[in-house]
């Protein structure tokens, strides 16, 4: 049925606005043909130039109010009258029918979000579409996660609109927004509000309403990762912090942070780094690393295993580490292996 509603709705969204487009075509040609018939009209009633009577037919059509171009002809006052009537009802439509059709296509793009909205679970909610909000917006498209973005900011709603994002205008500290957001069906919150205050209360708002979503925040001070901490937030990030680390790990550790750097961008190297949760079911499951042969089957590299009980990470794990089922493994390999690994569960050999 939800099918049937929205293949409904696209089509009389997409009639309507066949309609209206052709309602104003109609309207403009009106109205060049009104300036036409006042030139010729002036023209051959008071003898004027070309140039004069556009002028004098603009001034009329446009109800600006200015001084008659040359004394008018009782004709012509009649004339004026017939002409300022046209002007008055033809610009007015033309007005009133352009701004419905810029009303009706934001109306009918916001149900339309609504209902992707709606449809979708397990996404990510990202409130604040700033510079690291359009980053982190980049990242998760690129990698096909579906996500919801919250923006106040009238500026940056209108480049929204032109892009095929998912998106709400709004407060992301209102209760309303965050539902209309789909929290309680989402899988993760990263809030990336320019203030503090802010983030904290949409934290706490959030925390609210879906006590087992995974709450990301941004802060801008040390200072303040405690008390978003205390409000519910399960990691906090300062990116300026980040910034400062990386600058000064590429003086110090130049070679290893090229190194992470090609590791981490599958971009610039087919090799990778990722996290691949063990299937219950994967033939792997309850062996060691040796006896699952993991790096001759997969053509990948073990870095640390995450304990699905304790959720202990074991870095660099010996050969007899033993692989549970539901344990994460933090692997390096290639783009497709891995992609292949997070798709089958480790059960593709």
């Amino acid at each position: 049925m939800a099918s049937i509603d929205s293949f409904s709705d696209r089509n009389s969204g997409t009639s309507g606005g066949v309609f209206a487009s052709r309602e104003l075509l109609i309207a403009n040609a009106f109205l060049i043909g009104a300036v036409f018939f006042g030139t010729v009209g002036y023209m051959y009633l008071e003898g004027w130039t070309f140039q004069d009577s556009l002028y004098m037919t603009f001034l009329t059509l446009t109800t600006i109010g200015f001084a008659e171009v040359h004394v008018l002809s009782g004709a012509g006052r009649i004339f004026t009258i017939f002409v300022g009537l046209i002007g008055i009802g033809s610009v007015a439509f033309v007005a009133t029918r352009t701004a419905q059709i810029l009303l009706n296509t934001r109306s009918f793009r916001h149900r339309t979000v609504m209902k992707r909205i709606q449809s979708i679970s397990d996404h990510y909610i990202l409130a604040g579409y700033g510079r690291i909000g359009n980053r982190i917006a980049q990242d998760l498209e690129r990698n096909d996660v579906p996500f919801v973005v919250i923006e106040f900011s009238q500026e940056k709603y209108e480049s929204l609109l032109q892009s095929n994002v998912m998106f709400l205008q709004g407060n992301a500290e209102e209760e309303q927004v965050l539902l209309n957001a789909g929290i309680e069906r989402a899988k993760g919150l990263i809030l990336t509000l320019p203030e503090d205050r802010a983030n904290v209360f949409a934290t706490l708002v959030a925390r609210e309403l879906n006590p087992e979503i995974f709450i990301l925040v941004r802060t801008d001070t040390h200072l303040n990762k405690r008390k978003l901490i205390r409000a519910g937030a399960d990691k906090v990030v300062a990116p300026y912090e980040i910034g400062a680390d990386r600058m000064a790990q590429v003086l110090l550790r130049p070679h290893v942070d090229r190194f992470m750097e090609r590791v981490l961008q599958s971009e610039s190297l087919n090799y990778t780094m990722d996290e691949v949760m063990v299937q219950p079911n994967s033939p792997i499951a309850g062996k060691s690393l040796v006896e699952s042969n993991f790096r001759q089957s997969f053509d990948a590299i073990v870095v640390a295993i995450m304990d699905s009980d304790t959720l202990n990470m074991v870095f660099n794990p010996g050969p007899l580490e033993r692989i549970k089922p539901n344990d994460t493994l933090i692997v390096m390999g290639s783009s497709e292996m891995i992609l292949r690994l997070k798709k089958d569960g480790c059960t593709a050999i």
